[in-house]
């Protein structure tokens, strides 16, 4: 998926006049703790407080342009629909999200404080955005994908960042990037191409969630059941063709992490750097830390893509276990 300059200058404008750029550090605990530099970039650090809200700022930016609908309709796990919300709002349109039964709490809230409509139905994402789709046909309304153009321009804004923060060569060896519906994955790549980074991309899923692992071995779409406890926003149960494509043409591999070690990863982020990350936003350090010998003394990238975890749950997974503190002698820098 390429971009020219003038699109990429033109979601810049678009997202820069409601967000700033995210940070991003190297942890001097976590270069210890795997052997190599790290660095994060902190996407949970956004006003929805995850990577989505860019893309809905420069879809949204294009259909008002194209023609305002009577309203937008959306499925999500959290945080695309709080990107929808957010943008929605901005531009004055009504915005309704329909969200699996038993989604997070705190997401939920979010979306309503944003001012959309939530509606509860199935039993997991694939069932709530096919009734999202039978609602916007009935009731007239637009129906915002998870994956599309207008969404990957906007999220491609943070890789951009991200990569143009390095001098030309000195980009990561390998950056890790989540997968659910496949935007951030094919934004990663997009930015690679548009600024000649030569990082390898590796895409993270759920091993409790493997459409886009089994896709990409099949090298066809397979579904595959989500049966994630904690990392709901990598909770996809059909890969998207148009960026199984993509994924295939651009990842250097696809790593399963389990709930245990996205439990694992959230609880590390938190000890090494006080940050707060949903499961699906600690996947990118589950899978580093679970590759960690093969990028030994190497230069590694991750994505911090959100930080919306109830806090129930995150209370439970810092009870858990706690991970190993890291030497005095590793924090010097």
């Amino acid at each position: 998926m390429r971009f020219a300059r003038e699109e990429v200058d033109a979601a810049r404008r678009t997202v820069y006049a409601h967000l700033s750029p995210t940070p991003q550090y190297a942890w001097p605990m976590l270069r210890d703790r795997l052997g190599a530099t790290v660095w994060v970039k902190h996407e949970n650090h956004t006003a929805a407080g995850a990577f989505k809200v860019r893309g809905g700022l420069t879809y949204f930016e294009e259909l008002v342009r194209e023609g305002r609908p009577a309203g937008v309709i959306s499925a999500t796990r959290g945080n695309h629909g709080q990107s929808v919300g957010f943008a929605a709002r901005l531009h004055g349109l009504p915005a309704t999200i329909v969200v699996p039964h038993g989604n997070s709490t705190e997401k939920n809230t979010a979306m309503r404080t944003l001012g959309v409509q939530l509606v509860e139905h199935g039993e997991d994402f694939q069932a709530a955005r096919e009734h999202a789709g039978a609602l916007a046909r009935e009731q007239g309304l637009h129906m915002v994908p998870s994956f599309h153009h207008g969404l990957i321009k906007g999220v491609m804004t943070y890789w951009l960042e991200f990569f143009e923060s390095f001098a030309p060569g000195a980009a990561p060896d390998v950056v890790f990037v989540p997968i659910g519906q496949g935007s951030g994955f094919c934004a990663a790549a997009a930015a690679r191409e548009f600024t000649g980074a030569r990082s390898k991309l590796v895409g993270v899923v759920s091993a409790h969630a493997t459409t886009y692992l089994d896709s990409f071995r099949a090298r066809q779409v397979r579904e595959a059941p989500v049966t994630t406890e904690l990392a709901d926003g990598m909770a996809c149960r059909i890969a998207d063709q148009e960026a199984l494509d993509i994924v295939l043409r651009e990842a250097e591999d696809i790593v399963a992490v389990t709930d245990d070690e996205v439990a694992e990863a959230m609880r590390i982020l938190f000890h090494d750097t006080h940050n707060v990350a949903e499961g699906a936003g600690a996947a990118a350090l589950a899978a580093a830390l679970q590759r960690k010998e093969r990028w030994a003394g190497r230069t590694i990238g991750v994505a911090l893509t959100g930080g919306n975890v109830d806090s129930p749950v995150f209370a439970r997974v810092l009870t858990q276990r706690q991970p190993r503190p890291t030497p005095a002698s590793a924090l010097s820098v």
